[in-house]
């Protein structure tokens, strides 16, 4: 019972607190899977130990939906069921682009791996934001899958309202170097096995989110799988199907 997993590590520790007026910022994060082996492995990032959110955790890359994530320009089309569950995060019409734009852009700019598709050269005159992606071609939408979603309990300061999306690394076409170092938001990355995760410095969320994808690569990794939003109710995290 993952909801149950939460509810000791977290609920026990933050429902005594008053709730909040912080509203949730949208967030994208991205499950790279390296599946050419005889166990798949993930790629996990140690964040900056001076940060405030979650220091010196590893994590999967990803960071906070920026406007100019609505108006970048892409290659291919998102995977019917995950755009439809993306759209279920909000009402904008843009918002299932502009998640999975963000999850791409921000494992860009925090481990230099590029989900870009070539065939059609680079985009022209693109957002600020995505001008050193855009060198490397359009970001691909059709490889991603859909985990999980997360939204932090109203009784904390700083809150998201995250997707948790995965790609095969098979996807990826470039890396750029020194994007990771110990003057960058992440100070190490590493490929690791499912089973080697469990052992790093997980937040909660975090170790729910492997447990999902544990869950989805056993059974084949099919888009039509359920697919879990994590929440908080009035009696503790629960896990609702999206």
């Amino acid at each position: 019972d993952l909801a149950a997993l939460l509810n000791r590590e977290v609920w026990e520790r933050v429902r005594l607190l008053a709730p909040t007026p912080a509203r949730p910022v949208l967030a994208a994060s991205l499950i790279v899977i390296d599946s050419s082996g005889a166990q798949p492995r993930v790629l996990m990032g140690k964040r900056h130990p001076n940060d405030r959110f979650m220091p010196d955790k590893f994590v999967f890359p990803g960071g906070c939906v920026a406007p100019q994530d609505k108006r970048m320009n892409v290659a291919g089309m998102l995977p019917e069921l995950v755009e439809m569950r993306l759209a279920k995060v909000g009402p904008a019409y843009s918002l299932p682009r502009a998640l999975a734009l963000a999850a791409i852009r921000e494992t860009f700019e925090e481990t230099g791996l590029v989900l870009a598709e070539r065939e059609c050269g680079t985009p022209e005159n693109p957002p600020e934001s995505w001008r050193d992606f855009a060198a490397h071609g359009y970001p691909d939408l059709e490889p991603l899958h859909f985990i999980a979603r997360a939204t932090t309990p109203p009784r904390l300061p700083r809150r998201y309202d995250t997707v948790f999306l995965a790609a095969d690394s098979s996807a990826i076409t470039h890396k750029v170097e020194g994007m990771v170092g110990p003057d960058r938001e992440l100070v190490e990355t590493a490929w690791v096995t499912l089973k080697e995760a469990f052992d790093l410095e997980l937040a909660a969320i975090t170790r729910v989110v492997l447990h999902e994808l544990e869950r989805r690569l056993t059974a084949g990794m099919s888009h039509f799988l359920p697919a879990p939003w994590y929440r908080v109710a009035r009696q503790g995290w629960v896990r609702q199907e999206m």
